[in-house]
């Protein structure tokens, strides 16, 4: 539906030199004369309809009698736009512009587009502020988004001239293959990676909507020997159908996977948010919709855990938001029960899709993807902190890690020293790659941790184990709370029922007081020391005996 949107919107600047009604009333006497006017309104009505191909056929079908004609020119060209045929697009949309300059304002906006996309930024510039100049009405202007299109170039030519230090690495044909790979994230421990791929996998089926394999989930594990992933493989268990599955997260501790699922037996009418669960034997169950006030009428489309489980974050197009796709969040009030969802607001939130979220191992520093902000071209990568109960202004994370591409879904390690990332960029080995991001020299989370980063030492640590009941020898729900040295809460978790595990993410370099109860139970109060790994995730495990009061 955006795709019909935008284009609907596109063709009312490049169409609109007579208004609808006149078309209409006057649309039996252009097929009454026949020839090219039938022609060009008959391709016309076909580019409405996204048939893009159909459209190139009849305009290169009228272009074969009038070579020079610019116009013909440019419909050519925004037909082979539209079909991602850029180099196509472009060579048409310059011979127009070297017969006449004047003869299509639209032709200067598509030039600038194509050539944004290949990151000739001044030609860009030149050519939309062509268009901004020569098109006169206030309200084309407006329609176009040109003002967003220079901000972009504008954006893109600051931050390449000022690149973050960062190293840029395709993760290879281990993850990689010529088809979409994309959405990748790690658990907190680094040591599982899943992603979102279209290559034949589950099936072998087409997507008849677009004409690509249905998407499938992998999952690559790390391996400490060899310090290196290895090779990714359908996710075991009952994750992917037939049918379309697409990740969107894996919770910091592993155990849980957030997807995105269109069922269309489902009241959804775009697809809901449905989680997995990691059972004992190492496969992932059957995906359960989260339910209200989660998923709604409306599309849902992705979510993830804040490391202490009591916050869920996800991307919903329900009305009463600021654009198509906002991002809220939501408290846990039980474990089958959530409290009334939240809109992030408009500091984060635009008229523009933000999506792709990662909440961080730190549990209140947000990345997420949008092209509503100050973005390079595309989508960006942004990050927002929470800090005092409010989100700070998004942050666009820079160059080389945002591009003029598309580039989404970033996720991080505990140690803050490796980000993954999807893109279209340049040189991948298909329509989209996953790429690994060392983030050394560049300490993206807030700034009390800048010192650690700096120093190469481990930012945050994981605090898990298990809580038992002594006389049942069996795992036992149980309220977990942290303290730093001045007193402060600082974390809390409640222990699962049954299994007894427990899941916490905390700064390094500290000693915490750890206190657990559960009603009928004596306390249990002790002191916890975490000290930074030398390299790789930091992790403190301890066990808990409780016993009967």
């Amino acid at each position: 539906m955006k795709k019909v949107v935008y284009l609907l919107l596109f063709s009312i600047f490049v169409f609109g030199v007579v208004s609808a009604q006149e078309k209409i009333d006057n649309k039996q006497n252009v097929f009454d004369k026949g020839g090219d006017v039938a022609k060009m309104v008959l391709a016309e009505q076909k580019f409405y309809a996204l048939d893009f191909k159909g459209a190139l056929n009849i305009y290169t079908d009228v272009l074969s009698g009038k070579p020079n004609d610019t116009n013909v020119l440019f419909h050519i060209a925004e037909c082979h736009y539209e079909m991602k045929q850029l180099k196509e697009a472009r060579e048409y949309a310059e011979k127009a512009k070297s017969i006449d300059p004047q003869a299509n304002v639209n032709n200067a906006l598509l030039l600038g587009k194509l050539y944004q996309l290949e990151g000739m930024l001044d030609e860009a510039l030149v050519e939309f502020t062509a268009f901004k100049t020569n098109s006169g009405s206030k309200k084309k202007i407006e329609e176009s988004g040109i003002d967003m299109y220079i901000l972009q170039v504008n954006t893109a030519k600051e931050l390449i001239a000022n690149p973050a230090d960062v190293k840029i690495v395709n993760m290879g044909d281990v993850i990689n293959s010529e088809f979409e790979d994309k959405a990748p994230m790690v658990s907190a421990d680094g040591k599982t990676l899943i992603f979102t791929s279209q290559r034949p996998g589950k099936s072998s089926a087409v997507n008849p909507d677009d004409g690509m394999y249905f998407e499938d989930i992998y999952i690559s594990r790390w391996d400490t020997l060899k310090k290196m992933w290895g090779d990714a493989e359908l996710i075991p268990g009952s994750l992917n159908t037939e049918g379309q599955d697409a990740a969107t997260s894996i919770s910091p501790d592993g155990k849980q996977i957030f997807l995105f699922k269109n069922d269309i037996e489902a009241e959804s009418r775009g697809g809901d948010i449905y989680v997995s669960r990691l059972s004992s034997s190492g496969k992932w169950g059957a995906p359960k919709s989260m339910g209200k006030p989660i998923n709604t009428t409306f599309a849902e489309l992705g979510a993830c855990s804040s490391p202490d489980g009591k916050t869920l974050y996800f991307t919903s197009e329900r009305q009463g938001g600021f654009g198509m796709q906002d991002i809220y969040m939501v408290k846990r009030k039980s474990r089958t029960e959530w409290e009334k969802p939240v809109n992030l607001g408009d500091v984060v939130n635009t008229e523009e899709d933000d999506a792709g979220i990662f909440i961080a191992p730190d549990g209140k520093t947000l990345f997420f993807t949008s092209k509503g902000h100050n973005s390079m071209g595309g989508y960006d990568i942004f990050k927002t902190t929470l800090e005092n109960g409010k989100w700070t202004k998004p942050l666009n994370l820079g160059y080389p890690i945002n591009t003029i591409y598309d580039d989404l879904c970033f996720s991080l390690s505990i140690d803050a020293k490796t980000g993954y990332i999807s893109s279209n960029r340049k040189g991948g080995f298909g329509a989209r790659d996953v790429y690994m991001v060392d983030l050394t020299n560049y300490p993206v989370l807030e700034k009390e941790m800048k010192k650690k980063v700096e120093s190469n030492a481990p930012v945050m640590a994981i605090l898990k184990g298990d809580i038992f009941d002594a006389s049942a020898g069996a795992g036992m729900e149980a309220e977990l709370v942290v303290y730093d040295e001045t007193g402060a809460k600082v974390g809390s978790t409640t222990s699962s029922e049954g299994s007894g595990e427990y899941f916490l993410t905390l700064l390094t370099g500290k000693t915490y007081q750890v206190k657990i109860e559960a009603k009928g139970y004596k306390s249990v109060d002790e002191k916890v020391e975490v000290k930074a790994a030398k390299e790789g995730a930091t992790t403190v495990v301890k066990h808990y005996l409780l016993y009967k009061k």
